[in-house]
């Protein structure tokens, strides 16, 4: 089932090196080690989803859906955004809070547990250890 994540990544996308430097844009939010430095948002409703520290900076191109309530987010059609940074967690008891969606394929969106707002990252069920979150659709404090 490895071909239903791989068609989540554009074509040629390879998977980067570990902890790659930040975009300019984001470099207030790593630390020298690669980590969050602010807790990670929920856009919509402020919930936390990551406290600080809980995750690593990733870049890894990958196909969302676009933003809408879970229902609809785990339909999964229409049209999307490539997203190319991202919090990569390790551990889904890491999360703060979080929610999943259904299957899409070998897929689980991640959303707002709270209002339901997303999807804000993506996991594939093949891999139980990497959990995405994209950086440009989620808040920081």
């Amino acid at each position: 089932m490895a071909a239903a994540c791989a068609e989540m990544e554009p074509a040629a996308a390879e998977p980067p090196p570990a902890a790659p430097p930040p975009a300019p844009g984001s470099a207030e939010l790593v630390c020298a080690q690669g980590r969050n430095l602010k807790a990670v948002l929920c856009q919509r409703c402020g919930s936390r989803v990551l406290l600080p520290g809980a995750a690593t900076f990733a870049r890894r191109e990958l196909q969302l859906p676009a933003m809408r309530r879970k229902a609809a987010a785990a339909a999964g059609g229409g049209g999307g955004d490539v997203v190319r940074e991202h919090w990569l967690v390790r551990d889904m008891f890491s999360f703060e809070n979080v929610g999943f969606t259904r299957d899409v394929g070998n897929v689980k969106f991640l959303v707002c547990a709270d209002c339901e707002a997303g999807p804000i990252g993506w996991h594939c069920l093949d891999d139980k250890d990497s959990f995405y979150v994209a950086l440009e659709r989620v808040a920081h404090e």
